[in-house]
């Protein structure tokens, strides 16, 4: 009986043993899963001098790297930018905050410029203004188009600013003030090596799908649950 009684507990503590190797094993698979959705950066984007939406003095910044001209940031701002603010934006959990990249051409940089002469001059219409320059994108399949000139981004300003002085608007939309507010952005774009638009970093956690929700959020919660 003694050795039944052994033979019986070994084979349970084996059990037991299984079970935790396991346990383990899908505790580690999960957080590797969790980790191949984004990648740690040494620092923080700067968000100084950046247009900003939501609360300004939470520890949670969550950054975009975006261009006028890219498709998927179009997208982006449709499906996913919205849950986001709903969220964490209004709610007062995380600031959101938007750097040019410049990845085509011309049309992007005067897309950006336009952006930076309404966030400097009228800057509590700039997202109002930056929404409406996505909403002008062309459709995708027709987006490398040429759709961004002085004259439509004049007229878009002019949509969402009262009694906009549209000659005003034209001069400051070359001036060096303005480019050197995009050389600032470019720096940034440099420096943290962005290779793709829409990019979506949360404090120094770098996105790897700006499309997958569920990975954006793990990210937030993370850092808001972190003791500073």
């Amino acid at each position: 009986m003694n050795h039944i009684k052994r033979s019986r507990m070994f084979v349970i503590y084996t059990l037991i043993a299984l079970l935790l190797i396991v346990g383990i094993f899908t505790i580690t698979w999960l957080n590797n899963a969790e980790d191949a959705s984004s990648k740690t950066i040494s620092e923080s984007p700067s968000i100084a001098g950046q247009p900003q939406d939501g609360n300004e003095q939470t520890k949670v910044s969550i950054v975009e790297f975006g261009d006028y001209k890219c498709p998927s940031c179009k997208i982006w701002g449709e499906q996913v930018w919205p849950q986001l603010k709903q969220d964490y934006i209004d709610t007062g959990k995380a600031t959101f905050a938007y750097i040019n990249t410049m990845f085509h051409g011309e049309e992007s940089n005067l897309a950006a410029q336009a952006s930076e002469v309404v966030y400097m001059n009228y800057p509590e219409l700039f997202w109002e203004f930056h929404k409406a320059m996505f909403d002008e994108q062309p459709s995708q399949a027709n987006h490398d188009d040429l759709w961004v000139t002085e004259t439509n981004v004049l007229e878009i300003a002019a949509a969402v600013i009262p009694d906009l002085d549209v000659e005003k608007f034209k001069t400051a939309l070359y001036s060096q003030k303005i480019l050197d507010e995009l050389d600032l952005d470019q720096q940034q774009v440099d420096q943290f090596n962005i290779q793709q638009t829409p990019t979506i970093v949360v404090n120094n956690i770098v996105m790897d799908n700006p499309f997958d929700y569920a990975a954006i959020q793990r990210a937030i919660e993370h850092e808001l649950n972190i003791e500073r």
